[in-house]
């Protein structure tokens, strides 16, 4: 019987008012909670719009009822300061851990750190210092980062060497409140410079700073290259976040070809302590497709 059912047939003007039923009454209200993911899978807002329909707090509080403990917001930065003050309210009092936010670096990746423009360079700073307090109001530590797209006019090796440059100046200015910024291998189109691990990897190196790292999203790599474990062995080191989704489709975890089993299987053997983001759509519509959502998760959870 449902709990408003309940509540009705009983009558909310006798027993349950009484001392006794006012005691009782959070026994009733309570919804039974899902045990935690051992996974730190991290959700993010209108991935259940459905079943919790009520705003941010709601859905939040609807995620950590279903055992997630993290979760990320890639549009955090273009918030106002009052809805990010209340997200991190909330996500604290759910013992929840932020995941990343975007740093937002031009106009739909166009504006590109590849040129050593000093125009780019100063909005591309400017934002990372934005970002520094935005990441201290909603107690957040990763941040991702991309480059933008190739320049044509300029050699690999230059392009290469102005984004080392970019992120060896942003480091300086993360370093400090121990903060990282994830730079992420794409694969949404072939203008994006950056687009595999061993390249990012070099990046991060010559950089040569805890604040610059690498963000693996296993869909974008397996689009990108594939053989995913071997890769990420190779880059393993430089590797500080982790970003879902099955390939095709970016949907969740069972919807395509990847073996998540066997891959979150091997990340948690590394010892992997950080944050993997669900950053992909529904397979499926409504409250029925976000529970199997939820469950496809348990399937592919580690013991």
């Amino acid at each position: 019987m449902e709990r408003r059912g309940f509540i009705k047939k009983v009558g909310l003007g006798s027993t349950l008012m009484g001392v006794s039923g006012a005691m009782a009454m959070p026994a009733f209200a309570e919804e039974k909670k899902a045990a935690p993911f051992n996974m730190d899978f991290a959700p993010h807002f209108g991935m259940f719009k459905n079943s919790a329909p009520g705003g941010v707090v709601d859905q939040l509080k609807f995620m950590a009822d279903q055992g997630f403990r993290s979760m990320e917001d890639n549009g955090m930065l273009g918030r106002s300061v009052e809805e990010q003050n209340l997200i991190a309210k909330t996500m604290e009092e759910l013992g929840m851990r932020m995941g990343v936010f975007v740093i937002e670096g031009g106009d739909n990746w166009k504006v590109s750190l590849t040129t050593g423009k000093k125009e780019f360079m100063d909005t591309f700073l400017d934002t990372c210092r934005k970002s520094v307090e935005v990441a201290k109001r909603v107690n957040a530590k990763w941040m991702t980062v991309v480059p933008g797209y190739f320049e044509r006019n300029l050699p690999m090796g230059v392009q290469t060497a102005n984004i080392i440059e970019a992120y060896k100046r942003a480091s300086e200015i993360f370093e400090p409140h121990g903060l990282v910024m994830v730079m992420e291998p794409l694969s949404d189109n072939p203008d994006l410079f950056l687009r595999h691990a061993d390249q990012s990897f070099m990046i991060c190196k010559a950089v040569d700073s805890p604040a610059c790292k690498i963000l693996y999203d296993i869909y974008h790599m397996q689009r990108n290259e594939g053989n995913l474990i071997a890769t990420m062995e190779k880059t393993w080191d430089e590797i500080a976040y982790i970003q879902i989704g099955d390939n095709p489709g970016r949907k969740e975890p069972g919807t395509g070809e990847i073996n998540y089993a066997n891959v979150f299987k091997y990340i948690h053997d590394k010892g992997f302590k950080g944050i993997c983001g669900m950053e992909h759509g529904n397979a499926h519509p409504g409250k029925d497709g976000e529970a199997a959502l939820i469950q496809a998760y348990r399937d592919v959870d580690v013991p």
